[in-house]
């Protein structure tokens, strides 16, 4: 029996290009319907992350005229990670399979085609690579692939070039439900869950509608989400400059010691101030990395719900002795 898939689209003020991106949706899995390799009751999940304007609406009016169509609202805005989290918590009881992609048609969604003959070959994870970064401006092409080497420097398992394009299964969602953390980062918490998995290679397009949601403010959050949710790294570059700087200091020390009994002390206002400053910086900047992790526990600790649904285009009701949803 072919596999029930679900596309998971996270959506943040897109009635733009929402429209326009719906029918492609709509069109692909007809199309991997047609060939045989997923079941006829495909869905496209849309998940709205609080949005401003009128994407609920366009959502609702979707699910009206097809059944193709389904989606749910988030309570308020939430972030692009924990959007996507929504879906898939939410589809992972209704299907085989799911494919996570953003609504801009930037992904090349042709690459489903090559995600699902992945997994029907026995892959349990399929992520979806960009083959080159030619639409992307050199600023951003060289801190994206900077901060893909930089994660993996410091020992987190993320796949380069890869960002929030994959296919999951079902069974591996159920596992990484038992990922309780509040600060998310999937490109780099999906690898640890483990099981067989593959790259298919795509190119990306330009934004077929509307605005990129995604400034660099965004983009720098995100980052060091990753970095602080995934590696230790920097707290233990933080010990190791330590080290060096009391092994400096108490050369220091003797330094000073021998040149006051020397009878060759010399009054240095530049060079200590120097030094304090330098010390100083340190300090302070050590102090912000462990804050930042401080900060990260505390969250943890409070154990707030990541998501929160707050209206569906449908109404779930549970089958007995399946362990699944029906719409």
């Amino acid at each position: 029996m072919p596999p029930i898939l679900y596309i998971i689209v996270p959506c943040y003020n897109e009635e733009r290009v929402l429209p326009i991106t719906a029918e492609l949706f709509k069109d692909k899995i007809n199309e991997l319907i047609k060939k045989g390799k997923i079941s006829n009751i495909s869905k496209v999940l849309f998940v709205n992350d609080g949005s401003k304007d009128n994407t609920w609406k366009i959502i609702c009016d979707l699910s009206k005229k097809d059944d193709c169509y389904q989606g749910i609202s988030q309570s308020r805005n939430r972030g692009h990670q924990n959007a996507v989290l929504a879906g898939l918590m939410e589809a992972k009881d209704l299907c085989d399979i799911t494919i996570s992609v953003d609504c801009d048609g930037q992904d090349d969604i042709n690459a489903m085609d090559d995600m699902v003959d992945a997994y029907l070959n026995g892959c349990e994870i399929v992520y979806g690579v960009r083959s080159k970064r030619e639409t992307d401006t050199f600023f951003k092409r060289f801190t994206a692939e900077g901060f893909y080497k930089l994660l993996n420097w410091m020992g987190a398992e993320v796949v380069y070039n890869h960002a929030d394009y994959r296919l999951i299964s079902s069974r591996v969602l159920q596992e990484f439900a038992n990922f309780k953390e509040v600060n998310i980062f999937l490109r780099g918490m999906i690898p640890l869950v483990g099981f067989k998995s593959t790259s298919v290679y795509y190119e990306r397009h330009e934004r077929i509608a509307g605005e990129s949601h995604y400034p660099l403010s965004k983009m720098l959050a995100l980052a060091f989400d990753g970095i602080t949710s995934l590696s230790v790294k920097p707290i233990r570059m933080i010990t190791g400059l330590g080290f060096f700087m009391a092994v400096l200091s108490f050369v220091g020390v003797l330094w000073s010691i021998f040149e006051y009994f020397s009878g060759t002390t010399v009054n240095g206002w530049a060079s200590m101030t120097s030094l304090i400053c330098f010390i100083g910086g340190v300090q302070l900047v050590c102090l912000g990395i462990l804050g930042e992790y401080i900060g990260k526990i505390y969250l943890e600790a409070k154990a707030r719900p990541r998501y929160i649904i707050s209206d569906r285009t449908y109404e779930p009701k549970y089958k007995k002795g399946s362990g699944k949803y029906e719409c």
